[in-house]
């Protein structure tokens, strides 16, 4: 099997740097999704709270204790969404930083190819002008 060469290597690199990149925002966007339903459900409890039904009433310490226990879930949610997103951006910058290596490596093969295509021209027509006498010796 043949040997990679180091763009193709980084390529790879980049693909699953963009993997990992995804996965990060789809934790995002679930933290997101999650806080949405805290907020939702924030806003049921103070509705029953300041409804003027006696059957909310008689369970306005539970919808407080409810309340008390949404809001410290809704703060734990925005410290993990505040740190998923740190880790968004440090997976795409990683991203960019190899697919730049990439793109330079690629440049770097073309032109490794270039000029030895520009030697081998270049050895060809030395060989063309060489006269078949010298190579003969006399003895």
């Amino acid at each position: 099997m043949a040997e990679k060469s180091r763009s193709e290597k980084l390529k790879r690199l980049v693909a699953v740097q963009r993997h990992l990149e995804r996965i990060a925002e789809n934790e995002l966007a679930d933290t997101t999704r999650q806080r949405a339903e805290v907020s939702d459900a924030m806003e049921r409890v103070i509705g029953a709270i300041s409804s003027a039904d006696p059957v909310h009433a008689i369970f306005s310490m539970q919808y407080a204790q409810r309340y008390g226990r949404l809001t410290h879930r809704d703060q734990q949610l925005e410290g993990i969404q505040e740190l998923i997103e740190m880790k968004v951006l440090q997976e795409r910058t990683k991203a960019e930083r190899l697919e730049e290596h990439m793109k330079d490596a690629r440049e770097l093969e073309t032109r490794e190819t270039d000029d030895n295509a520009v030697y081998d021209i270049i050895d060809q027509r030395f060989a063309d002008i060489t006269p078949a006498s010298s190579k003969v010796q006399k003895p």
